[in-house]
Order: structure tokens, then C-alpha cells, then sequence
């Protein structure tokens, strides 16, 4: 047999070797007929040589046959592979390992408009597929391209080429080398139009609320009373029939809204003029009227949208009002919200909580009192009031204090040396733990949201938590708290308490140290009586110099050494102006004792400048960056913290980042106002 003969192999040859093999066991087994009978061997022999001529016939005259058609078989087969992968109607490819084209079929020739003998990088085609986007093991990678107007969808997919390297000894290929990406185009745009006309249709509940009812009709006359009313009716339902929606007034300051999503987005995208267009309405009344809007999206059911609305509703009211939220399954957005909150002139709610409070510490046997991280006046005022109220009440109470800072030091002293007080007034969170129980009471103060906390564990641990605070809230709430007293217009937390402890138990009487502490929350929180101060904030200060707050002695403990001064002054000397009305300053990396505070003065002092809108002052300080945020009236700094995950008020907020410099967090402030003005947020 000549050497470049094709031959059999693999499973055909051993297929063909069985009839071989039966041949030869035929012929011994006719040897041995023949030794036992010669009549039955001879009948035997007979068969056997006509099955041994039929098999060398087979063998020897077929054979060149069968090899030539199963070789016309294997070349037509492998024709037929190449031209139904060249014709296959998915765009398919091959790229190498850094990401060239190797080779390209007819519709993705088609697709790309170009010809077999491109063998570029991809990411001159398709920029988004990069070689760090290339899979990186067996499972497949997906990247979501746009081309020509149209959406595709682009599989990734490693091939390993081991077993072509084995089967050939003419290439040698590294093992990181030793495999293709195959790449698959899905043309999504059809797909993707479907799916955005569904969730169009799909349809949004809304709830407007009126904030300022009350104190609106009480300041027009009775004549004017309806028409004032008939007007915001017009205003609203033009508002949403624009949009083509139904209305339908549940209340008198209360309405239903129904629409369908993709006129939310038109609203999205004007930001909710309505909450504008509603203040113009005026007949002679001394207030501008605001409306609150909550609206629920992309629920499960129109059951579950709705609780989304009535969520969203409730944390535009808990924000203060005048601002639009939106909520669905995994976002919260915000709107609006650039007016100052209205203060409300009746005390019922502060009545109503204090009584509320009041009834939670009778029946437990201990008080936690806990505030925020990096403890301040207003926070240790506040927990100092509930100290106070609770020991009224004949109660154990305790203050979480994990750190101490300079700040508040001179206010814990007092305290800790008098011998009216007890030597475990102050603990840190281990003895929280060991006292913490089904009949304790944990009072969260001057903060609503967990992570916040002095000491975030303990919120898990307590069955029976209250939450007093003056902050906006965010969609990051406590939100197991049995009593919510949250109430942005206030000045203070210490303001909050203050009203809330002559409610309490036919009124409670603080010591002297203890309305220092309250009435030093106070003016640290509004600046000396300048920011964010109402009618309610000098009634309460009223009812602390009554309890025997001395002013004198709040000013000392007030005062700042020299270090923090020349601090204080050196951030207002490097302070740069950015468009014009942004002062924007950092703290030098000094030995302050407490550094925080000398930014938040610094941060007051930038607001003096003529011009100045708004001040930021960034501050590092236990391995992150804190932002003190300033403004007197025309831009709501709270907004800002919160799109760098902090938050605060209208005129007083902060944030901190984590795992950045001092510089970047500079450029980040920069580009987050500078996105704000372009989107008309402030």
C-alpha cells in the first residue's frame, strides 16, 4: 500500500475490522466441524470460502470505492459548514486575543461595511468593546452598543484552541495565546422599541398635598377664601390634564393623580414646573402657596404603586414641602425644594409627640439617648433635655458617647464633675450593649438615618426607638423607630426638645447646666440667632433663659483658642470664588482639636463676602473628607450634599466622602454645582 494512500481510521476502521475477525473465527471453527464430522466440515467449508470471497471482494474491489465517496462526503460536509457560516443570518465573527478581526461572515461584513480583508482592532468599529472588555474566562460577555441610529446587542465568547494545537504539530502556541473570541451581533432595536412603548403605557400614581393650607386661607379674607382655592384647583388640574391625566380632589388640600409614565418623564424633565407655577396664584395673600408631590412608578401591582406614591408624598413632606419625589423599586428622585420651609405657627404636633414620648419612657425601665457621629452642641443639648425629662419620670438614663470631641468637652466637664449627676451619665457602646433590652427606650437625636448614628448596631438591638431631628429626611431612614418626630423647619434639635420638655409632664425644669447646653445647641445651629431662625426658636430660647441659661457663661465655653482661630482665618485667606458666587475652601493639615468645627466657622465667615451665594469648606479628618456647606438664601446647599451622599437644610448641610483627596473632593464639589446649574436644580 502506498504511503500517501488514503487508509481508514477511528471508528470506521475498527467497524471494518469485525468482519476480519469473524472470517478467521469461521475458519477454525470449520477445522474443528471437520475433525469431529467430515459430512458437517464439508458443508461448513463451503460456506466459509463463499463468506471469505464475499469479504475480500468487499475489502479489495469496494474498498477504493467507499474511501472515495466518504472523502467526497467529508470535502462537501466542510463545504457546506463554511458557506452556512458565511450565510448565517447573525453577524459573526473571530478575534484574537487582542481583540483583532480575524474573520468576519457576510451579515457582519454587511453590518460593519467592510471586507474580508480587514484585520483591525474592534474598538475602531465598536469604541465600547476594549481588550479589558474581552472575556476574561468561559463565561460570555455582553456589551450594549449603539450604531447608525439603531441598538445592538454584543456576545463575547472565549474559544479554546488546545485541541486544534494537538491535532497539528506545524505551530507551537503559548498558553495564554491559546484561544479566539467569538463575537455575535443581535440587532435590539425592535426589542428595545417594544419595551419602552410597554413601560410608556405603563401608569403613575400621584398624590398633591397643599403644604401651607391653613396659613394661606388665614391670610385672606373670607370673600377671597374659594376663589384663592378655585384658582389652585385650575392651576393643578390644567397642570395634569396637559400631561393627560385625571385628577380628582380627595380633600381640601389633598389630590389624586393618574397618568401614564412617559408623560412622568416630560415631567422629570421640567422638573415639575407646577411647583413653581403654583406660587404665582395670588389674590392678596401674604403667603406663597407650596405644594408637596409624591409620585409612585413600576410597582408590581397598581396596589404597590400606590404605597410608593404614599411613601413618596410622605418623604416630600418630612423634606419640608415645596418639592416633588418620586419613588419606585429602586430609586428615589428629588425635585424642587428651593424655597425655605414655612414654620408652623401651632404647637399641636409638638403636644402630640411629647405626649407620645412621654407614654414610651413610662412604660420602659431604661433611656438610651444616642445622637450622630462626631457628637456636637446641638446633638449633646438635645440628649441632655431627654436626659432630663426622662430622670423626671423617675427613669435611668444614659447618653451614648463613643467620641469625645473638643467641642463638647467643656459641656461634658460640667457634668462630670458635679455630684449631682451620676458617674455613669456618659457610656460608650460596649455599655450600651450590656444595658440595651426589651424594656429599653433608645431616643435617637439630630439625626434620621442609620448610618449616621453613633452607634448604628444598637438600632437592631432596641425594640422601642423615638427619632427627633430637624433634618431633611432622605430615602435612607430609620425605619423601625416607633416615634418619628422629624421637623425640617426648625432651627435645631435642641429646639425641637425644648418645646417638646414643656409639654412633657405638665412642664419639666432644667437645671442650670442643662439649659446652657440646650440653648448653646441653639445658637451654635443658627449662628448666633442669624440662620434659619423663627418665631418658635426665640420661644424656646425664652423658656431656657427662664430654666436659668446664662448667656455669659454660654459665650465662654464658646470661645475658640488661637490655633482654631488662625485656622479659621486661613481658610477665608485661600478661599477661591468659582462662577462668580461659589466660595470654595479647604482647612490646612493642622493640629486642631477639633477641626470640623473650625470648618463649619470658617464656612459661616465666607458668607460675609459680597457675592458669595453659597460657601463649601472641606475638612480632613479620621481618614475622610467633611464638608460644612453655607448659604444665606438663594441656593439650597442641602441639595448639593445630598448628590455627594450628604444632606442637611436649605442653609446649613454636609457631607462626607470616603477614599478621595482633599483635591479631588474639590473637583467633585465643582463638577456636581456646575451639572446642578446646567440641570436647573439650583
Amino acid at each position: 500500500m502506498k504511503k500517501n494512500q488514503a487508509t481508514y481510521g477511528g471508528r470506521l476502521k475498527s467497524y471494518l475490522e469485525w468482519p476480519v475477525i469473524l472470517a478467521i473465527l469461521l475458519v477454525v471453527m470449520t477445522v474443528i466441524v471437520i475433525f469431529i464430522d467430515s459430512t458437517a466440515g464439508i458443508v461448513v467449508s463451503a460456506f466459509t470460502v463463499i463468506y471469505l470471497i464475499l469479504i475480500a471482494i468487499f475489502l479489495f474491489v469496494y474498498k477504493s470505492r467507499v474511501m472515495k465517496d466518504l472523502v467526497s462526503f467529508a470535502s462537501e460536509y466542510g463545504q457546506v459548514q463554511k458557506q452556512m457560516l458565511d450565510e448565517f443570518m447573525i453577524p459573526y465573527g473571530l478575534l484574537d486575543v487582542d481583540g483583532k478581526i480575524i474573520w468576519m461572515n457576510q451579515q457582519m461584513r454587511i453590518l460593519f461595511e467592510k471586507g474580508n480583508r480587514y484585520h483591525k482592532s474592534i474598538s475602531n468599529i465598536i469604541p465600547e468593546i476594549t481588550v479589558d472588555k474581552l472575556p476574561a474566562s468561559h463565561e460570555p460577555v455582553r456589551v450594549e452598543v449603539e450604531m447608525n441610529d439603531r441598538s445592538y446587542r454584543v456576545e463575547l465568547k472565549r474559544i479554546r484552541i488546545d485541541d486544534w494545537q494537538a491535532s497539528s504539530d506545524l505551530l507551537s502556541i503559548p498558553d495564554e495565546q491559546s484561544y479566539l473570541h467569538a463575537m455575535y451581533v443581535f440587532d435590539n432595536t425592535e426589542l428595545k422599541k417594544s419595551l419602552k412603548a410597554n413601560d410608556e403605557q405603563r401608569l403613575v400614581i400621584g398624590l398633591i398635598y397643599i403644604d401651607n393650607y391653613d396659613e394661606v386661607l388665614d391670610s385672606i379674607d373670607d370673600v377671597r377664601r374659594s376663589l384663592l382655592l378655585a384658582l389652585v384647583d385650575r392651576k393643578i388640574d390644567k397642570f395634569v390634564s396637559s400631561h393627560h391625566g385625571i385628577m380628582k380632589k380627595i380633600d381640601n388640600d389633598k389630590y389624586y393623580v393618574i397618568m401614564k409614565q412617559k408623560y412622568l418623564y416630560m415631567l422629570e424633565a421640567n422638573r415639575f414646573s407646577l411647583l413653581e407655577d403654583v406660587k404665582t396664584v395670588n389674590i392678596g395673600n401674604d403667603m406663597k402657596i407650596t405644594l408637596s408631590i409624591g409620585i409612585g412608578a413600576n410597582g408590581i401591582s397598581y396596589i404597590q404603586t400606590y404605597e410608593f406614591a404614599h411613601a413618596a408624598i410622605e418623604l416630600a413632606l418630612g423634606r419640608g414641602g415645596d418639592q416633588a419625589v418620586v419613588k419606585d423599586n429602586n430609586t428615589i428622585s428629588y425635585y424642587g425644594g428651593k424655597s425655605q420651609q414655612m414654620e408652623k405657627n401651632t404647637r399641636v404636633k409638638a403636644r402630640v409627640k411629647a405626649q407620645a414620648l412621654r407614654e414610651f419612657i413610662s412604660t420602659r425601665d431604661d433611656v438610651i439617648i444616642m445622637g450622630h457621629k462626631v457628637t456636637d452642641i446641638d446633638t449633646l443639648g438635645a440628649a441632655i433635655g431627654i436626659y432630663r425629662a426622662a430622670k423626671v419620670l423617675g427613669k435611668r438614663a444614659y447618653i451614648l458617647i463613643d467620641e469625645n470631641s473638643a467641642s463638647i468637652r467643656p459641656y461634658l466637664n460640667m457634668f462630670r464633675q458635679n455630684k449631682d449627676y451620676e458617674e455613669d451619665m456618659f457610656i460608650n457602646h460596649r455599655d450600651a450593649d450590656e444595658l440595651v433590652d426589651e424594656d429599653t427606650v433608645l431616643v435617637v437625636v439630630d439625626t434620621n438615618r442609620p448610618g449616621n448614628t453613633e452607634y448604628p448596631e444598637l438600632l437592631n438591638k432596641s425594640k422601642t426607638i423615638a427619632v427627633l431631628d430637624h433634618h431633611r429626611q432622605s430615602s435612607d431612614i430609620i425605619a423601625n423607630a416607633t416615634l418619628s418626630y422629624i421637623e425640617p423647619y426648625a432651627s435645631s434639635a435642641c429646639e425641637m426638645v425644648a418645646e417638646i420638655l414643656q409639654y412633657f409632664d405638665d412642664g419639666v425644669k432644667l437645671t442650670g447646666i442643662e439649659a446652657d447646653c440646650v440653648y448653646a445647641g441653639i445658637i451654635v445651629d443658627t449662628n448666633n440667632f442669624v440662620a434659619k431662625t423663627g418665631v418658635r426658636t426665640f420661644e424656646a430660647a425664652a423658656y431656657l433663659r427662664r430654666c436659668g441659661a446664662d448667656v455669659t457663661r454660654v459665650r465662654k465655653l464658646m470661645r475658640n483658642d488661637m490655633s482654631s482661630y488662625k485656622a479659621r482665618a486661613e481658610v477665608v485667606r485661600h478661599a477661591q470664588l468659582f462662577m462668580d458666587c461659589y466660595a470654595i475652601s479647604t482647612l490646612p493639615e493642622q493640629n486642631l482639636q477639633c477641626p470640623t468645627i473650625v470648618g463649619a466657622q470658617a464656612a459661616n465667615e465666607l458668607l460675609n463676602i459680597m457675592g458669595v451665594k453659597a460657601s463649601f469648606v472641606m475638612v480632613f479628618y479620621n481618614s475622610q473628607i467633611y464638608i460644612s456647606a453655607r448659604s444665606i438664601d438663594e441656593v439650597n446647599v442641602q441639595l448639593i450634599m445630598e448628590r455627594l451622599g450628604g444632606g442637611g437644610h436649605l442653609n446649613i448641610a454636609g457631607a462626607q466622602l470616603k477614599d478621595i483627596s482633599i483635591e479631588q473632593s474639590v473637583e467633585k464639589l465643582k463638577e456636581t454645582i456646575k451639572n446642578m446649574t446646567e440641570e436647573g436644580a439650583i
